[in-house]
């Protein structure tokens, strides 16, 4: 049977990113599926009175290279935005406005990368109206599903149901009740979704 992973993240997250980059082929080599999860991690450190770890320059230093070591090992680019933290707001709407549509992963594609690999200020409306034209979207019409009350809505209730589930940072995954916290906890998601797995023949 195939199992579902819950994927809460903002993409303003380097962890998230770097778990972005790896779940998809995850969650094939386990037979499960994705259920994105896009929340306002602002929203979360303020409901759970946390904060980012960019608040704390010895722990950021430390983070920061814990992070790039991941990345090399993956495989992948990982350029530390000179612009972070960012307000990922107005970017999540998106997120959660091509949820379920065939955009959906490309607006991913384009806004993590501008993020974590080209380390464009996605603050700036002039540069994130750029990158997303630059990957096929009308900024124009991206901004006013942005400013859907619907979308507003949903995102908060995206983030809300987040808080409730005892979420208090990104990325955060969920299989039914059991929380993995953090990309670095991907290996042990993996495992547990290859015990429920094995435990059903």
């Amino acid at each position: 049977m195939t199992q579902i992973i819950d994927f809460y993240f903002d993409v303003g997250s380097p962890a998230s990113y770097l778990a972005w980059t790896q779940l998809p082929a995850l969650a094939q080599r386990a037979n499960s599926d994705i259920r994105w999860k896009p929340m306002l991690l602002g929203g979360v450190f303020k409901a759970t009175d946390n904060q980012s770890p960019a608040m704390n320059p010895t722990k950021s230093r430390y983070t920061r290279m814990d992070m790039e070591r991941f990345a090399r090992a993956y495989g992948v680019t990982l350029n530390f935005n000179p612009y972070f933290p960012l307000n990922t707001l107005l970017l999540m709407r998106g997120a959660v406005g091509f949820l379920g549509a065939q955009e959906f992963h490309r607006y991913l594609e384009a806004v993590f990368r501008a993020m974590w690999v080209d380390q464009k200020n996605m603050n700036d409306p002039e540069v994130a109206a750029d990158v997303l034209y630059q990957a096929g979207f009308n900024p124009d019409k991206v901004l006013a599903l942005c400013e859907d009350p619907s979308v507003k809505a949903e995102l908060k209730q995206f983030t809300e149901e987040a808080v409730e589930r005892g979420i208090f940072g990104a990325p955060t995954f969920f299989i039914g009740d059991e929380m993995f916290f953090g990309q670095d906890r991907m290996p042990q998601l993996e495992n547990y979704l290859s015990d429920r797995q094995g435990a059903e023949f």
